[in-house]
């Protein structure tokens, strides 16, 4: 149940948007038993950020949450890949972009909790 949201200080294509999407469902597998079947992926562009005072560059700020523990060596994968996308896609250097996880022990779907 991996929810990633994304909030982008530049605008997107559609197509980039949909790169991005498809990226995402690839690189959470970087999460054991973690799939695109179960991702929820939000993608917030021209959104306001601020880094180093600055707002002259691109730069994204990630949220990745995941239901169950922390898994410190997966997390590190997933942020290497999330990073590569965002320069592959949208050209944002690595060095502005922040990844922020959240294990989850309570999550919802369906009209229940798991």
């Amino acid at each position: 149940m991996p929810f990633i949201n994304a909030k982008i200080s530049k605008a997107i294509t559609k197509e980039q948007e949909t790169q991005i999407k498809t990226m995402f469902g690839e690189a959470i597998t970087a999460i054991p038993g973690k799939s695109e079947n179960w991702l929820m992926v939000g993608l917030e562009p021209e959104y306001t950020l601020y880094f180093r005072g600055d707002n002259t560059e691109p730069m994204a700020f990630v949220e990745v949450s995941v239901f169950g523990g922390e898994n410190k060596a997966a997390f590190e994968k997933l942020t290497a890949k999330i990073c590569d996308i965002f320069q592959q896609v949208l050209s944002i250097a690595p060095d502005h972009v922040y990844v922020k996880y959240e294990a989850v022990s309570n999550w919802g779907w369906n009209g229940g909790n798991f």
